[in-house]
């Protein structure tokens, strides 16, 4: 019976529809499944095959439309040749012929060249975009009449088939999560680097500037001996001025003018001093940043809504918060105020920044009000602690192990499990 010559012709000809159901099932997963940021960098050598690919990918909507008619036109086929086979050559067991068809199809036309397109999609995607772009070309009235019809039930469903070609930007948080999934690809230095950078657009000037209490700085009421020794152990290259208070700022000295300065400390020194600049605390980190840049400056008093100076920031202390510390990704190098004791439990000082601890031990503790941890327990408290004391934030309990001048100076943090 099989050397029927029409039934060769039926079982070559239901081959071929598998195989090309195959075929659209595989392309499916691969176009859908293909990286576009490959694809652009295989078009870019280049590669007609990604061009086409990614040409395709512009509008998903017709490229699955075409797929989908295409698939189930072999499908359908194919189960009309079957159902023919076994009427004029199987005693018309129909029932059979659907079961053992439907276990070809899921065997040879789904899963397998679905498997293999998953594991490598873009190889799928270039190599079927040729024969993809021809049936797009010839089933297009076709594609665009189902498409009109498909966008009237999508109203139902509140989508547009235009929402199908505004999902290629990535937010910051999904790009943050590539570069926690980048694995080796990306060195550990500079994933730090890239996560600072994208999380800079959260933060604000106030989130990173020396509190006015920790401001440094040269007090003209005080002999000049004072104004030596702070500046031989100054940090930045730029020292704010002032008179008996620190709201009295007269200006911001340069250290290269230093020794000018201290040879006419006793008389009016006034006129070696550069201008202050004055930053709002709400001021966006990265417009900060270009703002240092447009008026040429490297240091800034920050202010509040009142025009009451409330700490300050430098171009430098920016940059630190990109790259970190000399450029270091651990937390025991990033500074002598943060020992990490254990896997869940830190030592540290109440003025370090919440935001630098989660980020260092990769902890989540709240920054929605208080800056620092210090700030953190007072406000929890709502008086200030003493020594020894317990107590429990969230899931993270804070023991206070040192108090000087009703500030928290040593704390030990631990993350309960």
């Amino acid at each position: 019976m099989i050397e029927n010559p029409s039934l060769i012709y039926l079982l070559t000809t239901l081959f071929s529809l598998l195989v090309l159901s195959g075929f659209f099932s595989g392309s499916e997963t691969g176009m859908m499944a293909s990286n576009k940021v490959k694809l652009k960098n295989l078009s870019k050598k280049p590669h007609k095959g990604a061009k086409r690919a990614l040409e395709l990918l512009k509008r998903p909507d017709q490229l699955l439309s075409t797929i989908l008619v295409g698939n189930n036109f072999a499908n359908i086929l194919a189960s009309a040749i079957v159902t023919l086979i076994m009427i004029e050559y199987f005693d018309g067991n129909v029932f059979l012929g659907s079961i053992l068809l439907t276990i070809v199809i899921l065997i040879f036309s789904e899963i397998t060249p679905k498997t293999i397109a998953a594991i490598k999609p873009e190889v799928f995607a270039t190599k079927s975009s040729f024969l993809l772009k021809g049936l797009l070309y010839i089933f297009r009235p076709l594609i665009i009449l189902i498409n009109k019809v498909s966008s009237i039930f999508l109203k139902l469903f509140n989508v547009s088939l235009k929402d199908a070609n505004d999902n290629d930007n990535l937010n910051t948080e999904e790009l943050k999560t590539l570069l926690d999934d980048s694995g080796d690809l990306i060195p550990k230095s500079y994933r730090y680097i890239l996560s600072s950078v994208l999380g800079m657009e959260e933060l604000v000037v106030e989130d990173i500037m020396v509190p006015i209490s920790e401001i440094i700085g040269i007090d003209l009421s005080k002999n000049k001996e004072a104004a030596k020794t702070i500046i031989e152990s100054a940090e930045y290259t730029r020292l704010p001025i002032y008179e008996e208070d620190i709201d009295n700022i007269v200006g911001i000295l340069h250290l290269k003018d230093s020794n000018e300065f201290l040879n006419r400390y006793d008389e009016d020194v006034k006129d070696k001093l550069l201008k202050s600049y004055f930053v709002a605390q709400s001021t966006a980190l990265m417009k900060q940043l270009k703002e240092f840049q447009i008026h040429d400056r490297n240091m800034g008093l920050v202010v509040d809504e009142y025009g009451e100076i409330q700490g300050l920031i430098t171009i430098e202390d920016i940059f630190k918060e990109i790259v970190g510390k000399f450029g270091s990704t651990n937390e025991e190098e990033l500074d002598d105020d943060f020992i990490r004791l254990s896997a869940n439990s830190i030592l540290t000082t109440g003025n370090y920044k919440i935001r630098d601890i989660n980020k260092s031990a990769s902890w989540n503790i709240s920054e929605d009000s208080a800056k620092t941890i210090n700030g953190l327990i007072t406000e929890h408290l709502d008086f200030i602690p003493q020594a020894s004391l317990c107590l429990e934030i969230d899931k993270y309990r804070f023991e206070v192990l040192e108090i000087e001048d009703n500030f928290i100076s040593k704390v030990k943090i631990k993350r309960e499990a």
